[in-house]
């Protein structure tokens, strides 16, 4: 019960740092007919009334977008997501996810929102800015409260990757140097991947499990990033940040992608990898499509896994952090 009341005081500090900055809260669809907004399983329904298949929502994104176009400002929604997957210590089916849009902004704004939003929130928990972090070498150490109240790091992903793997690479590199590196490391690469899959994977591999002290890994590759607009300077990557504390991925941000005829390519790229029987890519949604044409003004997006926020802020697994986990019933 003492962890549940310090959710409800982290999702409530949340809500109090958005609506302060001038957010205000919106709800989305939950059924949806097509899924999209993240890369994900989704889990499947049908509707009697309509005589059709649906699915529940994997992220509220292509709707909180198209709220965007019709002019609403900055708005964010404490969302209830479903993804059809593996269940761990900082997975469940179901779970609580935080998003932001600004329209205007980009991927830096969104980063300085979240970094104070943060650190206000380990303020009203810890009652100063620490967060409790591990060491990584030793995951049966009891976690250390540390200070995070200074700026902090932002890594290029490319650098990132490079000096985990000990020589410098990009998308950019030959695609067998990349697939060489992939196998001396010992990370697995599936059919279809381009560079910039293989260099995420290696980032996922290679520098994410490893990363302690709150760091935010920025400009993906393009390839692995369909709802993010290309880097400003950076041919082949996306102005996109993950957010990474005690291994663990906690968020992530874009400068939002708002060209219609850009975002329909990529969507529909994502739809053929669903056609070949990726059962995580996105479809083709032709409303959101629809309400880019209209315009959507540039924005930055952020989304942030609010049970993992709260397992940040206490040391626990995500099964700690939910009044009820899911638990497979027992055979009579």
């Amino acid at each position: 019960m003492d962890l549940l009341r310090q959710r409800s005081l982290a999702v409530d500090t949340v809500r109090r740092v958005l609506t302060g900055q001038g957010y205000r809260e919106v709800e989305t669809p939950v059924l949806n007919t097509v899924h999209g907004g993240a890369s994900a399983r989704p889990f499947r329904t049908y509707i009697n009334a309509y005589g059709m298949d649906l699915t529940l929502r994997i992220a509220p994104e292509l709707y909180l977008k198209r709220l965007l176009v019709a002019g609403s400002g900055p708005i964010f929604e404490v969302a209830r997501n479903f993804r059809n997957e593996g269940a761990d210590a900082t997975h469940n089916p179901e779970f609580t996810a935080l998003e932001a849009y600004h329209p205007f902004a980009d991927y830096t704004v969104m980063r300085e929102l979240t970094e104070t939003m943060i650190k206000t929130v380990a303020q009203a928990l810890h009652g100063t800015q620490v967060l409790p972090l591990y060491d990584v070498h030793n995951p049966d150490a009891v976690p250390v409260l540390t200070d995070v109240s200074g700026p902090w790091p932002v890594i290029a992903v490319t650098d990132a990757v490079s000096k985990a793997v000990g020589r410098r690479i990009s998308i950019e590199s030959d695609f067998e140097t990349l697939l060489a590196v992939a196998a001396q490391h010992d990370v697995e690469i599936g059919p279809g991947m381009g560079p910039g899959a293989v260099l995420e994977s290696l980032y996922e591999e290679l520098v994410e499990p490893h990363t302690v002290f709150p760091t935010f890994y920025c400009d993906f590759p393009e390839e692995t990033s369909p709802l993010t607009a290309p880097h400003r300077s950076e041919r082949g990557l996306v102005e996109r940040w993950d957010l990474v504390v005690n291994g663990m991925e906690l968020g992530t941000a874009y400068s939002e992608l708002t060209d219609p005829v850009v975002q329909r390519h990529r969507l529909t790229e994502q739809s053929l990898k669903a056609a070949a029987g990726d059962l995580e890519a996105m479809r083709v949604d032709n409303d959101f499509l629809d309400a880019l044409e209209v315009g959507m003004p540039p924005a930055g997006g952020m989304g942030i896994g609010l049970d993992r926020l709260v397992m940040l802020m206490t040391a626990t697994t995500i099964r700690d952090v939910l009044s009820f986990p899911f638990v497979k019933p027992q055979q009579p």
